[in-house]
């Protein structure tokens, strides 16, 4: 085991802050591209929007324990970013050149390369925190991870309008040239354990990737068939919320800056700004949500949260419906309102999204960690996947005056799903720490 040191977490942390820019630029920048440039339907668009998600689904537990056995000079995570990003990088960078021949085969091309780079590279940069953190640590370097993550997210809604204001490939540049500066920085600077690091080792690529694929997709079976054979229901009750939650999350991601622009009526920089806002309290907001957890229980605080987030969707719904901004101004009264809403509706995510994987992960054993973790990646981007096209049909058959709603329907039925869950959360009372029970209302 390395030595441990918070300064080498925060350098691991660029990793998660250049990927979270990477993807908070694409998701807030590429449907639009598809609706103007390719006059797609937002049901197609949907659709495209979910490759990242398919990619995640079918190649993230894969490249995890490909990279988990992997041995070189280098050690096991290091190889797989230094293919994967600087590739991805330039895919990215691409992104906005191949809209300007108007050509959807090349940009389909671009976009579906940058994935899947983005993911040959995303799980080895998530298992190396655990590689040099020990597990007492693991929370707190955890929190500085999210800290990174949400301040590369923010990089990308405040500077990304900026840059799209005077040149609408201006971000996409700048995020490209961050996240392989970032990603440079945990290669050259953070180091992996020894004991991974074999100079001279020869791989034997078919036996590797033939254990590889028995080992992650068959540990992800045996993992499938606990949540549904298991009699305590707790499990799949929060599995399935996780999976209604991230429905609802991901669709407002996907198409808030197309509702901001053709329903609201203003630019979609402006729409992306807003969101931004929304990443801004989830970033301060994440580390308390923690201690909340830990101290009135990690349902209720989810649940409170799940609440919060419903609360303030259900006032940006009326005033969508109410007066339309005057313009893209952020001093625009509409515009602010819809900010101040999105600032709390942060507070609420943190709530949520802090308290969930520890939830998963506390209702198994330390031999199977591991693979519960990769439960809770897998329901999160499954929903992911149904996300973007659901929301998108929606608005095809109705209009973009549904997707809140829809957004607010789907975080009630997680809620409902919450109120099932029984097990994986830790109170205190009276200095000691107990177990959820049932009834402990």
């Amino acid at each position: 085991m390395v030595e441990f040191k918070y300064s080498r977490i925060f350098l691991l942390g660029f990793g998660f802050f250049g990927i979270s820019i990477i993807w908070a630029l694409y998701n807030a920048y590429v449907p639009i591209f598809l609706q103007d440039t390719f006059h797609l339907s937002k049901t197609v668009t949907g659709f495209i929007m979910t490759i990242d998600n398919l990619f995640a689904v079918l190649l993230l537990p894969f490249l995890g324990a490909l990279s988990d056995m992997t041995r070189t000079r280098l050690g096991r995570r290091k190889p797989y970013i230094l293919l994967g990003a600087p590739s991805a990088a330039i895919m990215f960078a691409l992104i906005p050149i191949s809209r300007m021949y108007e050509n959807l085969a090349l940009f389909m091309g671009t976009i579906v390369f940058m994935n899947f780079f983005m993911a040959l590279f995303r799980s080895p940069v998530v298992a190396f925190m655990p590689d040099i953190t020990p597990s007492e640590k693991r929370s707190q370097a955890n929190g500085i991870i999210n800290f990174m993550g949400g301040l590369g997210a923010l990089l990308a809604y405040f500077g990304g309008k900026v840059l799209y204001d005077m040149n609408y490939a201006y971000p996409f540049y700048m995020g490209a040239a961050i996240m392989l500066l970032a990603n440079l920085l945990v290669v050259l600077f953070v180091p992996e354990p020894e004991e991974y690091r074999v100079p001279g080792k020869k791989l034997n690529i078919r036996k590797l990737l033939a254990e590889t694929s028995h080992k992650s997709f068959g540990e992800l079976k045996e993992n499938l068939k606990d949540v549904f054979a298991s009699h305590e229901k707790s499990l799949l009750a929060i599995l399935l919320a996780i999976f209604l939650w991230f429905i609802a999350f991901n669709s407002l991601e996907t198409f808030f800056t197309s509702y901001a622009k053709y329903y609201l009526g203003i630019e979609e920089s402006t729409g992306a700004f807003m969101l931004g806002l929304f990443s801004l309290s989830f970033m301060i907001f994440a580390i308390p949500a923690g201690f909340i957890g830990a101290r009135v229980g990690r349902r209720r605080t989810i649940t409170l949260g799940l609440i919060i987030i419903i609360g303030i969707l259900l006032g940006a719904y009326l005033v969508g419906e109410g007066q339309k901004p005057e313009s893209s101004s952020l001093s625009d009264p509409v515009v602010m309102t819809f900010m101040g809403l999105f600032f709390v509706g942060g507070l609420g995510w943190a709530m949520v999204n802090v308290n969930s994987l520890p939830m998963v992960v506390d209702m198994t054993t330390e031999e199977k960690l591991g693979g519960y973790t990769g439960l809770y990646y897998f329901f999160s981007q499954a929903a992911n996947l149904v996300a973007p096209p659901l929301a998108g049909a929606f608005l095809d058959v109705i209009g973009y005056r549904t997707l809140i709603p829809f957004s607010i329907a789907f975080f009630i039925l997680a809620a409902i799903a919450m109120q099932f869950v029984r097990r994986g959360d830790i109170v205190r009372r009276r200095g000691e720490v107990l177990d959820y029970v049932p009834d402990m209302d």
